[in-house]
């Protein structure tokens, strides 16, 4: 497999999304990021990390574009949004600490759900 196929490509493209998730991850806690900022970060990963899709992922090819779409596009706003020295401060702290960011998207996920089955509870109680 040479350096330059679609493969090698794809898999480079993957680890520099993770390590610039990973980075805004720990940017997020950074009291020097706007506020904006931190909202989109906010909305990208619970959006990643929701069991609710704007298309629900059974749809045949649709389901699963609006994931490759919409949370790139929300990583790319985000990276936008964050100051450059402190986007560069984060890859650092984050490739020293991979635990961390294991951490805070493990909580990130917990939170995401825990909202998730309290709507759903919700939901129940008001319809039943």
């Amino acid at each position: 497999m040479s350096a330059s196929s679609p493969l090698a490509r794809l898999k480079t493209a993957a680890r520099r999304l993770e390590r610039d998730v990973d980075a805004l991850v720990v940017a997020y806690r950074d009291p020097r990021v706007p506020r904006a900022a931190r909202v989109v970060i906010g909305l990208t990963v619970a959006y990643a990390l929701s069991p609710v899709d704007l298309i629900p992922d059974v749809v045949p090819v649709l389901g699963v574009l609006d994931d490759l779409v919409v949370v790139p596009f929300g990583l790319w706003v985000a990276l936008r949004l964050v100051p450059a020295g402190v986007i560069e401060d984060a890859r650092t702290r984050a490739a020293e600490a991979p635990g961390e960011t294991l951490s805070l998207r493990q909580t990130g996920f917990r939170i995401v759900l825990g909202l998730w089955v309290g709507l759903v509870v919700l939901a129940w109680v008001v319809l039943t």
